[in-house]
């Protein structure tokens, strides 16, 4: 019987030791929950027997106990880092041959993954609550896998530009014929960024060309400005405008840009307005700039707030709002089924989730550019791990004796 009893605490100290390497080996696992072997011991009598003369007959597993509590927070800087200070899992739609299904993790290393969706890294999506149409986002909504846009907007091409400048008077005429090569052939230029139809910006180039002055004192200006779309001229042969002898600006001010050859709407024609711009002896200067047209809003950034909504930047300016991070507690956490990978499913021992959103009703705080790490002491376990070694140590030795016992009964029947 003895035999037995030793082989029980053998197998006791053997799974006790194994659940303490798991724990260390996962020391540096994000999100991991370290696990403690409980036993209790198995008696050799029935209960209706004399109580003083009771055996034990070793021991035996009851439970693999997990233990949640929290991990080191360590401060990453990544705006999808996750981790929740407090109750809570993060519920995430891993893939399978078998389909979809949902599994709760503390591991909050999320990112943007080439499709766009925010998963973790192996590939399972964040679940959130949607954005309703009016722009609020409610802790009981529908959950969706959430994607980031990586442009926002309307495009518009440019239909005007305007532009208040300055021509400098005392600059002389030029002789040469102009060529945007030799800057010689004009007295100044200036470019705008403009828009086409799709939102793809293209350069508007203005050269301004002096000509002789008009009058007998040389007070009144005329100047020609041939405009360009990239190599593409707008004005062939340019517009002529003049400027009064007070150096203001004679007519409407309007120039009709339109390209040389009939095109699609990415090619509009435009309308370059140089109302307010003046000719005085005075450097060139640029007093007022603007155009019409937009681009699309290109993806800059994510940030995640405190109560996990989590909202996407673009270069237009635009902020939009792509959901609300889910969060999931259960009745009993330590009735989960762990299932590797830092994923847990629910069972009947740990009841059903429990769905709700940061900062409400019994869940903790959502902490963005911040990792929960494992829970893991290592110089406690390494001290649990000696303690299980001497008692395998010591069951091995009983265990002998045991077998001593035993063939020195042999040998005396023999």
């Amino acid at each position: 019987m003895s035999f037995y009893t030793s082989l029980s605490g053998l197998q006791a100290a053997q799974t006790d030791m194994s659940t303490i390497s798991h724990n260390i080996a996962n020391v540096s696992t994000n999100g991991f929950k370290k696990s403690r072997s409980e036993f209790t011991d198995i008696m050799a009598s029935n209960f209706t027997s004399d109580p003083r003369r009771l055996t034990g007959s070793g021991a035996a597993l009851t439970q693999n106990k997990q233990m949640f509590g929290a991990g080191s927070l360590v401060t990453t800087g990544s705006s999808l880092d996750l981790a929740v200070a407090g109750d809570g899992f993060f519920p995430v739609k891993t893939t399978a041959a078998g389909g979809s299904t949902i599994a709760y993790t503390r591991n909050g290393s999320f990112g943007v993954d080439p499709n766009r969706f925010i998963t973790d890294a192996q590939g399972s999506r964040l679940q959130a609550y949607a954005v309703e149409t009016d722009g609020t986002v409610p802790n009981n909504g529908t959950l969706i896998d959430v994607r980031v846009p990586m442009t926002t907007g309307t495009a518009t091409a440019t239909g005007k530009v305007a532009l208040k400048a300055n021509l400098n008077i005392n600059a002389g005429a030029s002789e040469a014929e102009f060529s945007r090569a030799n800057p010689a052939s004009y007295a100044s230029a200036t470019s705008t960024t403009i828009y086409d139809a799709a939102g793809n910006p293209q350069t508007l180039t203005n050269y301004f060309v002096r000509k002789a002055p008009t009058d007998a004192t040389g007070t009144a200006s005329e100047w020609t400005v041939h405009s360009f779309v990239g190599d593409t001229p707008m004005n062939e042969g340019g517009t002529d405008i003049a400027f009064d002898s007070d150096g203001n600006l004679l007519g409407s001010g309007t120039i009709s840009l339109a390209y040389p050859e009939a095109g699609d709407a990415t090619r509009a024609p435009i309308s370059f307005d140089l109302t307010g711009s003046t000719a005085a002896k005075q450097p060139f200067a640029i007093s007022s700039r603007s155009q019409d047209g937009t681009a699309l809003g290109e993806f800059s950034g994510i940030t995640v707030d405190s109560s996990g909504v989590i909202t996407a930047s673009y270069s237009n300016g635009d902020a939009v709002k792509l959901g609300k991070v889910a969060l999931a507690n259960f009745v009993n956490p330590t009735g989960l089924r762990q299932n590797g990978g830092q994923y847990w499913s629910a069972t009947g021992l740990s009841g059903v989730a429990t769905m709700g959103a940061a900062n409400e009703n019994g869940f903790g705080k959502l902490m963005s550019g911040t990792i929960e790490g494992s829970n893991v002491d290592i110089t406690e376990e390494l001290v649990e791990l000696i303690a299980a070694q001497r008692n395998f140590q010591a069951n091995a030795k009983a265990l002998d004796t045991s077998s001593q016992i035993s063939q020195t009964i042999f040998n005396i029947r023999a």
